[in-house]
C-alpha cells in the first residue's frame, strides 16, 4: 500500500540507512515490448527519485545495488549499455547531488571498468567526497562473498606478518575491513520486483535489517512506494535477538 510523507513518524524512527535491490527492469520493458535497455533507462529515472527522497527525508546513508560481479555473465551489449548509463547519470547528476551535499561512495571493484567509467566515477568521487549530507553508495561491480573473502585475506596477511594473532579476530575486526567499514549496518533493505533473494548483496550487514518486498517493478518505484516502505518498518518490533518490550512484561504472567 502506497504511503505519504505525512504518514511516517518523526525523524528519529527514520532508519539511519537503507539498502536496495533495484530489480525488475528487464520485465518493466517486456512488458511493454521494450528492449531491456529502455528498462535500465527508466531504472536510473527511478533512482534519481529514491535519491532525491531520501535526501529530503535527511536519512544519512543509501546504498543500491547498482552492478553485481554476476552481472557480467549478461549479454555484452546490455554491460556495456548499463555502463554508459553510469556514465550519464554521474554526468548529468553530480552538480545537483553536489549542490545537496551528496556524497558519493563507491562499493565494489570499480577498477576493472573501461577508462571513461572510472574517470566518471573518480571525478565524482573527488568532488563529492567533503560533502556533509546524504552518503550514497553505489554497489557497483559488488559481490558480498568476494567482499568478505577480502577481508578475510588482508586478516590473513596481518596474521602472517604477526601484526595480530587468530584469536584477536572478532565481529568488529572483519567489520572494520569490509566496504562499508565505518558506517551503520542498513536498517531497511528493500527489494523490489516480488523476488526473496538477497542476490549477494550485503550478506554480512544485513544481518539483523528489516526486509521490505514489492512487486512493484524498479522503474515503477515512487517516492511514495519509499514512504509505504519506511513507513511499515516504523511498525516493526527490532529485537536483535532479545525479546520483544510486550513479551519481556509477559513473563511469568
Amino acid at each position: 500500500m502506497l504511503k505519504k510523507k505525512s504518514s511516517l513518524k518523526d525523524s528519529n524512527a527514520l532508519p539511519r540507512h537503507v539498502a536496495i535491490i533495484m530489480d525488475g527492469n528487464g520485465r518493466w520493458a517486456r512488458r511493454r515490448l521494450m528492449p531491456r535497455t529502455m528498462g535500465h533507462r527508466a531504472g536510473m529515472a527511478a533512482l534519481k527519485r529514491v535519491v532525491k527522497a531520501c535526501d529530503e527525508l535527511k536519512i544519512p546513508i543509501l546504498t543500491v545495488y547498482a552492478f553485481s560481479t554476476e552481472n557480467w555473465k549478461r549479454p555484452e551489449n546490455e554491460v556495456q549499455y548499463l555502463m554508459k548509463l553510469l556514465v550519464e547519470f554521474l554526468h548529468k547528476e553530480l552538480t545537483e547531488l553536489h549542490e545537496n551535499q551528496v556524497r558519493i561512495n563507491i562499493i565494489g571493484d570499480y577498477t576493472v571498468l573501461n577508462q571513461q567509467c572510472r574517470d566518471e566515477i573518480e571525478q565524482a568521487l573527488l568532488t563529492t567526497r567533503e560533502n556533509q549530507g546524504l552518503i550514497f553508495n553505489i554497489a557497483l561491480n559488488y559481490g558480498s562473498r568476494t567482499e568478505i573473502t577480502d577481508a578475510v585475506k588482508k586478516l590473513a596477511a596481518k596474521i602472517a606478518k604477526g601484526e595480530m594473532a587468530p584469536t584477536d579476530i572478532t565481529e568488529n575486526s572483519v567489520a572494520e575491513l569490509l566496504y562499508t567499514a565505518g558506517l551503520p549496518d542498513p536498517d531497511l533493505l528493500i527489494r523490489t520486483a516480488g523476488e526473496m533473494r538477497l542476490s549477494n548483496f550485503l550478506l554480512w550487514q544485513l544481518a539483523y535489517t528489516e526486509i521490505w518486498v514489492t512487486d512493484c517493478l524498479w522503474p515503477d518505484f515512487s517516492r511514495d512506494d519509499l514512504f509505504g516502505a519506511i513507513a511499515e518498518y516504523q511498525q516493526r518490533d527490532r529485537r536483535f535477538g532479545a525479546l520483544s518490550t510486550l513479551e519481556e512484561g509477559s513473563e511469568g504472567v
